[in-house]
């Protein structure tokens, strides 16, 4: 097997780096409507930021499968989309007042005007895909729709409970985040014309690719800072959340221990309970350790389903996003 170059982050994007300002022109382009609100919140959202791993992911697929063209640029621009509905959704369900570091726009805008405004987006997503005439790149983006919405409804049911399993966990992580990063390889294997079996094991690696972000993102709520993530530290055992570490947690500490996370769970919020508490348990027992060790076998996985693929420049890309996944610190 030939030697594999291990990239940057910096230089896996600057491999797409024009396509993704394209990106950026459509996003702004789709999304400025003479609807006032539409046009606002669309601007205040595109200027928030982030790192356009998802777009990258479908023009480093559909370039590794040897498609370029325009159409990579709009199915960048539809991922965007989707997540950044997700994100306004998200916030308005959490009542979050943060996201990157500025005012949430449930914040701003308050919850109608967010959820109609991640409704637009949903929407505008789809009419951008449905100008490509192609039936598999809606079947893939009316899937994940279907399972990212059933994700949010399982995560509902789940609020509060320590008695979430890893399985069930892994089930909802799948749902929330994995399954976006799926959808854009299988759009860059459809762009290029890959058969049915390419484009599984493209979506296979995007699915644990995706996992293992959100491990490393359910530690660094943990070990992280406001400033670097955007928004308060712990907030997802302060909103009721079960993740990974927790769960680890509760399988090896003491009775009495557990009902410190019970507690937090039930008050939904750090009143009877420090984070400080929680967080010297999961240190003692070592389970941000063991949510990494996770992580990196799931990174390890997902390069594993690049193995057929012909060497290129991107597939070294691909082969060095785990890394950065791995490694990242917001």
């Amino acid at each position: 097997m030939a030697s594999v170059k291990n990239l940057t982050f910096k230089e896996v994007l600057d491999l797409v780096r024009s396509d993704l300002l394209r990106v950026e022109g459509e996003f702004v382009v789709q999304t400025s409507t003479g609807i006032r609100p539409i046009s606002e919140i669309g601007q205040y959202l595109q200027e928030g930021g982030g790192k356009r791993l998802r777009p990258a992911l479908v023009l480093l697929a559909a370039k590794l499968c040897g498609y370029e063209g325009m159409a990579g640029v709009r199915m960048g621009a539809v991922v965007e989309m989707i997540h950044t509905a997700t994100l306004v959704h998200d916030d308005v369900i959490d009542q979050a007042d943060t996201r990157r570091g500025r005012p949430s726009t449930n914040c701003r805008w308050g919850n109608p005007m967010s959820v109609l405004a991640g409704d637009w987006l949903y929407m505008q997503a789809f009419n951008i895909a449905l100008n490509e005439r192609n039936f598999r790149i809606l079947d893939v983006l009316i899937r994940l729709t279907q399972v990212m919405v059933e994700g949010e409804l399982l995560q509902l049911t789940c609020l509060g409970k320590p008695t979430v399993s890893e399985e069930e966990y892994l089930e909802l992580a799948y749902r929330k985040t994995a399954c976006l990063f799926s959808a854009c390889l299988r759009l860059g294997a459809l762009l290029g014309g890959k058969n049915e079996e390419e484009e599984s094991r493209l979506g296979q690696y995007g699915i644990n690719l995706g996992l293992a972000f959100q491990l490393i993102d359910d530690v660094l709520d943990f070990t992280s800072s406001e400033e670097v993530l955007g928004k308060p530290i712990g907030n997802d055992v302060r909103e009721g959340k079960m993740t990974l570490p927790l769960i680890y947690l509760l399988q090896r500490c003491s009775p009495e221990e557990a009902s410190k996370v019970s507690r937090v769970l039930e008050d939904g919020g750090f009143q009877s309970v420090q984070f400080a508490e929680i967080h010297d348990l999961i240190d003692h027992y070592g389970t941000l350790r063991a949510a990494r060790e996770r992580a990196q076998d799931f990174a390890d996985k997902a390069r594993g389903f690049l193995n057929g693929f012909s060497e290129s420049p991107y597939k070294d890309a691909l082969l060095s996003l785990p890394d950065f996944i791995l490694e990242r610190e917001s």
